[in-house]
């Protein structure tokens, strides 16, 4: 056979394949597809250059020691969260504006809105975000009552 036999026969060939046969077979004719790479292992660590220092070695067991340690830790915060707050927010700096809110509402009449807001230059919405804020850290019951003239006046609960 003469190589004009050969092309033809080889045409001819493909033609006949069926269209499932032409597409594996494009498919796998196709070299360097951009295909994204499997995703590889997330604990995997940064690889080191060539050349630079290793870490410091640690001594037999302190993993171990150390993974203990932590597991402990994380059980005390949970512990400590679950139950009544352990430790309560010490109380604002005497000079301070929080402290004077305090102060203010600690009366026995109380403060309004609008002596606390004349007496720390804040606006409105920062000083009952203040009294809701302290109320909760200082482990505070703030009452809150609005008056007849539409005023609202806060003041420590008994």
């Amino acid at each position: 056979m003469n190589r004009h036999a050969q092309s033809k026969r080889r045409k001819g060939n493909k033609t006949n394949m069926s269209t499932e046969e032409t597409n594996t077979a494009a498919s796998v004719g196709e070299h360097g597809a951009h295909v994204a790479p499997e995703k590889t292992s997330p604990r995997k660590g940064a690889t080191r250059k060539k050349g630079a220092p290793k870490g410091q070695k640690t001594a037999k067991g302190a993993k171990a020691k150390a993974a203990a340690l932590k597991k402990a830790a994380n059980a005390g915060k949970k512990a400590a969260k679950s139950t009544a707050p352990a430790k309560r927010a010490s109380a604002p700096r005497a000079e301070s504006k929080g402290a004077k809110i305090l102060e203010m509402i600690g009366r026995a009449k109380g403060a309004t809105l609008a002596e606390i807001m004349k007496a720390t230059e804040w606006q409105a919405h920062s000083v009952r975000g203040f009294i809701s804020t302290a109320g909760k850290k200082q482990g505070i019951k703030i009452e809150s009552a609005k008056s007849e003239a539409g005023e609202r006046t806060y003041k420590i609960a008994k």
